[in-house]
């Protein structure tokens, strides 16, 4: 890997991150706090092993101090969906990286034009929007602000090709493609499900079996995490389910707090 890269954030996106980085060469992981340090080694290495890799875990180094990230070149923020939380970070990892090196997020659905003015260079600025699981979703959407420099476009290209991924650029609208089409059949299974009473997983059976899909939609929404999909909804402007907001007020988030739509 010619960069040196950096990856801050310990949930299921940073860490899938990092696994799939750690093939390719060393990486740095920045967590909030020991107790969160604990949690993303865990997951990394589980990750590692699942995948069947013969990769040193110790590949991914983990800190708590981001300036330990001080001689990173590509620094990825993958924290909670929120532009308040994301600027603060973005404008922080500003002040301790070096002039050249490139800035990303992996916003599924904020204004990138936004989080580039607050991340402080806007020139060395990228969205890197992978997807859930990292380590098998091939698609990265990559939206450029438009300040970004010649240099920034090409160092994110080579980056999603150095880690296997194809890149297409898209454009810089609320839930950029995949997320703007996405979503509104997902809410539409949720309302199916208020209006009808049908079980989880019957909805499900019926979009797997009858329409291709290889996972139903209320799965997807487990999978992507209630609360990011209540949020990437407001984003883009598609109603949020009743049922979306109830769950979440319950910390019933999907598959990573072991209930949503399904039970884990």
């Amino acid at each position: 890997m010619n960069e040196r890269l950096a990856i801050v954030g310990s949930g299921a996106i940073a860490c899938g991150l990092a696994a799939t980085a750690a093939h390719h060469g060393p990486v740095l992981l920045l967590a909030r706090s020991s107790s969160s340090a604990e949690r993303a080694k865990a997951t990394v290495e589980k990750t590692l092993e699942r995948m069947g890799a013969e990769i040193d875990p110790e590949h991914v180094q983990i800190v708590t101090d981001p300036q330990a990230l001080v001689e990173a070149t590509f620094v990825v923020e993958a924290v909670v969906e929120d532009l308040a939380v994301k600027s603060a970070v973005l404008s922080e990892l500003n002040g301790i990286l070096g002039a050249e090196a490139v800035l990303a997020s992996t916003t599924s659905s904020l204004s990138v034009q936004e989080l580039a003015q607050a991340s402080g260079r806007p020139e060395n600025f990228v969205g890197l929007h992978v997807f859930n699981p990292v380590t098998k979703m091939r698609l990265v959407e990559l939206v450029f602000a438009a300040d970004a420099s010649e240099d920034t476009r090409w160092r994110a290209l080579k980056l999603c090709e150095t880690l296997e991924k194809t890149p297409v650029e898209v454009p810089d609208v609320p839930g950029f493609v995949v997320n703007r089409l996405l979503f509104p059949y997902l809410f539409s299974a949720v309302r199916l499900l208020e209006e009808t009473g049908m079980e989880a997983s019957g909805v499900d059976t019926c979009m797997k079996l009858g329409a291709g899909h290889p996972m139903g939609p209320l799965a997807l929404l487990d999978l992507v995490g209630l609360d990011v999909s209540q949020a990437i909804g407001e984003t883009i402007g598609e109603p949020v389910p009743p049922r979306v907001g109830q769950l979440v007020a319950e910390g019933a988030l999907g598959r990573k707090s072991g209930r949503g739509f399904h039970s884990y």
